[in-house]
C-alpha cells in the first residue's frame, strides 16, 4: 500500500491552513474617551466594520462609447460594530455611549480612536487596525424572547473617519 508523502511544515495547503490566525481571538481598546485617564478595554463577541473602500463615479468617455472610465470619489461612510452581552453599565466606554446619543448634540461630541488588536495564544498583537476619530451613531439590543435562552445582546455602532492597520 503507498503511503502520501507527509507535507513538510509550511508547505502545501493543509499547512497553511494551521498558519492562519484565528478571528475569535482579539482585543479591542479605547483610547480619549471622556472620564478616562488612558486606555479601556472593552470585552466583545464581535467586530465587524474594518475596512477602506473608496467611491468611483462611471464615465464615458467623449466620442468613443465603447470605454467607461471609474474615477474616484470621496471615501464609503464607515461603521465599526462592536457585538456583546449587556454588562457593565458603568465602564468610561459605556458612559460615552449614552451620553453621545442621548446628550441631544447639547454639547460637542468627544471623538475617541478604537484599537482593535487580532492576538495569537500567547496575548501578542499578530495584526492592529486604528479606527480614528470615531463615536457612537446607533446602540441596539437584540430582542427579548421568551422562548429561547440566549444571551442578551447588545450591538453599538461607531462612525469613524479613517481606519488604518499596521
Amino acid at each position: 500500500m503507498a503511503t502520501k508523502p507527509s507535507a513538510a511544515k509550511g508547505s502545501g495547503p493543509a499547512a497553511s491552513l494551521q498558519d492562519l490566525p484565528v478571528a475569535f481571538a482579539f482585543k479591542v481598546e479605547f483610547f480619549g474617551l471622556p472620564e478616562a485617564g488612558s486606555a479601556v478595554q472593552s470585552s466583545f463577541q464581535e467586530v465587524s466594520g474594518l475596512e477602506q473602500s473608496l467611491e468611483t463615479e462611471d464615465v464615458a468617455e467623449g466620442g468613443e462609447n465603447r470605454f467607461i472610465h471609474q474615477l474616484p470619489t470621496a471615501p464609503k461612510a464607515r461603521r465599526l460594530k462592536l457585538k456583546r452581552g449587556l454588562i457593565d453599565r458603568q465602564s468610561p466606554f459605556v458612559k460615552w455611549c449614552r451620553k453621545v446619543l442621548e446628550g441631544g448634540l447639547n454639547e460637542p461630541i468627544k471623538l475617541a480612536s478604537v484599537k482593535v488588536q487580532l492576538i495569537n495564544a500567547a496575548g501578542d498583537p499578530l495584526l492592529v487596525w486604528w479606527c480614528r476619530n470615531a463615536y457612537p451613531v446607533r446602540w441596539d439590543i437584540d430582542p427579548f424572547n421568551s422562548t429561547s435562552n440566549e444571551a442578551a445582546i447588545e450591538q453599538i455602532e461607531l462612525a469613524y473617519q479613517y481606519c488604518s492597520s499596521t
